[in-house]
């Protein structure tokens, strides 16, 4: 990937953006694909029915301009600015992941994603000590310079965004900025806004569902230089944005907690596995401080204005990738060297696959039949 200067989305690209992102089968990954191959959203949309015939599906939904439209006004009405990959205006860090969100919804002081972040995260059944913990932690972190990030839930969430309220934090939402959850933190976010602000990869109107979680904590991952885990049970949802944050080369850190607690029972863990000991502010910030020249790297505007070369493949090539795939997953790099195919036929083949729902792809980006 080459350090080309971001670029702004004109309306008509952006709407293009938006429909591609809010098409079914699309994921941040095929988005991403799609792009490189095609040139642009515009040409990818064209594309799409063939793909998805030629992998064997039926057409896939389109989003059309009409619904693209809609909810650019919804979330003009909200305050909500929607910021593409490509564009100065998304964070850095979020923008390197394996699977950054193609659009994210911005709400508040967007001048606070600037800012290095750190994540904090914990349980929703938070100890009196874990909540105390939370607090003077963020406190601790804000008036050094860093946002904290944290998703809005009950417990050790709520305790971060309260006490970073002056310095500024970062709500990274499940749904909707128009569905927040829990509906009792209504009031939290009307004062997030004021000082930090709140992102969502979600389409307005759209309500949080138990697997949009794992989708929000890797956006948690994804902006923090590190994730300092305050409290969490062996079976929490704060350990999947700890082994996120591992698997995006961040920092995790955990807060020790008594062994007869279970609350404790998941940073207890992550410390047994190699996490940094948090028994104070300093352990966070030895640890971050000479992270902080890191930079993101942004998608090139050679890969979003350029389609790669290719040519259609044929049944022959398409059935070589098939014969490869199976229940086990597989990197697409695995398949391009098995097949003797040139990358961009495997790319193709893979897009076609995956649209017309054939293929899985777990967390690190492997692939597999569906």
């Amino acid at each position: 990937m080459t350090d080309r200067p971001l670029r702004a989305l004109d309306d008509v690209e952006r709407l293009d953006w938006l429909r591609l992102a809010r098409s079914d089968n699309v994921g941040p990954r095929t988005f991403r694909d799609l792009i490189g191959l095609y040139g642009g959203a515009s040409a990818a949309l064209d594309a799409l029915p063939g793909l998805t015939r030629r992998g064997g599906g039926r057409d896939i939904r389109i989003a059309t301009r009409q619904e693209a439209e809609r909810e650019t006004a919804a979330a003009a009405r909200h305050g909500v600015r929607l910021v593409a990959l490509c564009e100065p205006g998304y964070p850095e860090l979020l923008r390197e992941i394996a699977a950054p969100p193609p659009i994210i919804g911005i709400g508040g002081r967007a001048e606070c994603l600037g800012r290095p972040m750190v994540g904090l995260v914990g349980s929703r059944n938070a100890s009196v000590p874990g909540l105390k913990m939370a607090g003077l932690l963020a406190r601790g972190l804000g008036l050094s310079g860093f946002t904290t990030v944290s998703g809005l839930a009950r417990g050790i969430d709520t305790a971060v965004h309260q006490a970073s309220l002056a310095s500024g934090t970062v709500a990274v939402l499940a749904g909707g900025h128009d569905r927040i959850y829990p509906p009792e933190n209504q009031p939290l976010v009307a004062r997030i806004l004021e000082t930090g602000c709140v992102i969502s990869e979600m389409p307005m109107g759209h309500e949080p569902r138990a697997k949009d979680f794992p989708r929000r904590n890797r956006l948690i991952a994804g902006l923090a230089l590190g994730v300092v885990v305050v409290e969490a049970a062996e079976r929490s949802g704060s350990l999947i944005t700890a082994r996120l944050a591992l698997e995006e080369n961040r920092e995790v850190f955990a807060v020790p907690g008594s062994p007869l607690d279970p609350r404790a029972a998941g940073t207890n863990r992550l410390l047994k596995d190699g996490a940094v000991l948090v028994t104070e502010l300093d352990d966070v910030e030895s640890v971050l401080r000479p992270l902080l020249a890191r930079h993101g790297r942004p998608l090139s505007a050679e890969e979003q204005d350029h389609p790669m070369p290719q040519a259609e493949p044929g049944d022959d090539e398409r059935g070589r990738v098939l014969a490869l795939l199976g229940p086990v997953p597989v990197t697409v790099d695995d398949l391009i060297r098995l097949s003797g195919l040139g990358v961009a036929a495997v790319r193709i083949i893979v897009l076609e696959l995956e649209l017309a729902g054939r293929l899985i792809r777990d967390s690190g980006g492997r692939i597999s039949l569906a």
